[in-house]
């Protein structure tokens, strides 16, 4: 299918902002959180072209919860760095022993959507209730989920934040409004919202690298005036 045709598919879905352009700066590259633009180094990777090129770059890892923000420190989908982000972090461990540390709900439905033959051997979510300056991971299967409550999401307008106890998502709920969940609701809700999450993403993406372009060529007019 050619992408006139691709197009007129997606636009008659609804989703035709996912394959709007972005204005790119000079080079091949993308948009780093915390980091500018990257250029790409062009070179390729084993596994390319084929869905192993999905899978988590780190080796097996029997104990994912410890120092996980040093060996985790940045989402691989976004770029956007795991402490700051904290509180909405997501951590899975699939049956092999590879391990996915991403900023958000988000992200990991990226990855268990990449990588559909690994089966996850536990997830782990950031307990929103916590006072802590890095907030706990718990495990989802214990979790109580808060979806789409007036609190800020990450990687989405409908937030969808991790509780380790009831008693605090509805003490949240209270106050923020939204619905109690399990992580399964969770999840379901990531991928419902996951056109309209892409094409905020990618409009806000642009405006930065629009804003870095117009700086860059202020400051090179600064320098040759």
């Amino acid at each position: 299918m050619d992408r006139r045709a691709m197009l007129k598919l997606l636009a008659v879905a609804g989703l035709g902002g996912l394959s709007s352009s972005v204005s790119a700066a000079p080079g091949v590259g993308a948009m780093m959180p915390g980091k500018g633009w990257v250029k790409s180094t062009g070179q390729q990777c084993e596994g390319d072209g084929t869905p192993l090129q999905f899978i988590p770059k780190t080796a097996a890892d029997s104990q994912p919860l410890e120092n996980e923000l040093e060996k985790y420190p940045h989402c691989p989908y976004c770029g956007m760095n795991r402490t700051k982000w904290n509180h909405s972090r997501h951590l899975v461990q699939y049956d092999d022993g590879l391990v996915d540390g991403t900023c958000s709900i988000h992200c990991l439905a990226i990855s268990l959507s990449l990588n559909l033959d690994r089966g996850p051997k536990a997830i782990y979510a950031a307990d929103f209730a916590s006072e802590a300056k890095i907030k706990p991971l718990v495990d989802v299967e214990k979790a109580t989920y808060l979806i789409g409550s007036k609190l800020s999401g990450t990687m989405t307008a409908s937030s969808k934040v991790a509780f380790a106890s009831e008693a605090s998502a509805k003490q949240a709920q209270a106050e923020h409004g939204g619905e109690l969940g399990s992580f399964d609701n969770g999840l379901r809700a990531a991928y419902l919202s996951m056109a309209e999450d892409t094409m905020m993403i990618r409009k806000r993406r642009s405006e930065k690298v629009k804003k870095m372009q117009m700086k860059m060529k202020m400051q090179m007019e600064k320098k040759s005036s």
